[in-house]
Parts: C-alpha cells; sequence; structure tokens
C-alpha cells in the first residue's frame, strides 16, 4: 500500500496512522521530495480528473492566473504540492481522506 502525499499534510499523516493501526503497513511516497513520474501523473488524472488538484491549497492561492489555467497534468508536475493529498494506491486507487477512501482503504 502507498500513500502518496507530503509529510507534513496533516490529513497525509492521520491516513498513514489509521492504515498502520489497521495493520495495512503503508508507505509513504512523498512528492515533494520524490515528484510524480509523468505515468503516475497520466494514471491519477484520468482515475481523479480536476479533484486531482486541490484549489483549496496555499500552492494555488500563489498561482497567476496563467499558471492555474495549465492542464492538470503540468500543474502537478511543475506544483507537486497542488496534489490533493493522499492518493491511496491499496484496495483500489482513492483520493483524500473521506469516509468513502476510509471504507475503500480499511475495508469497512
Amino acid at each position: 500500500m502507498i500513500v502518496y502525499g507530503i509529510k507534513t499534510c496533516g490529513t497525509v499523516q492521520k491516513a498513514l496512522a489509521a492504515l498502520t493501526e489497521a495493520g495495512k503497513a503503508p508507505v509513504l511516497r512523498d512528492v515533494r521530495a520524490e515528484p510524480l513520474s509523468p505515468d503516475e501523473i497520466a494514471e491519477f488524472e484520468a482515475a481523479f480528473g480536476e479533484k486531482l488538484v486541490n484549489r483549496a491549497s496555499m500552492t494555488w492561492r500563489k498561482l497567476s492566473d496563467d499558471e492555474r489555467a495549465q492542464p492538470v497534468a503540468a500543474l502537478i508536475a511543475a506544483h507537486p504540492t497542488l496534489m490533493k493529498r493522499p492518493v491511496i494506491r491499496g484496495n483500489g486507487l482513492t483520493l483524500g481522506w473521506t469516509k468513502d477512501s476510509q471504507a475503500a482503504q480499511l475495508g469497512g
């Protein structure tokens, strides 16, 4: 099980703790330290579309209108912290740490 996010993100930390407690042995892939490959970005975009971009983030707020108009893949490649977090590859591929993603990844 791989959790894609950044180690300082509170939501990622909550997900890692819950997954570990459930015996899932998640591995954190810090996208700031190890950016996503073009293939990974394409896979995540295909799965989540525009939802992959966190438009509530500080990074988003700092972007110019021209930068915001770029395609999802270009945005995530240029600014890895724009990715909504976490993306979890385990029981399928889930985005965020919502009740639905928790149920999918924790089996509840």
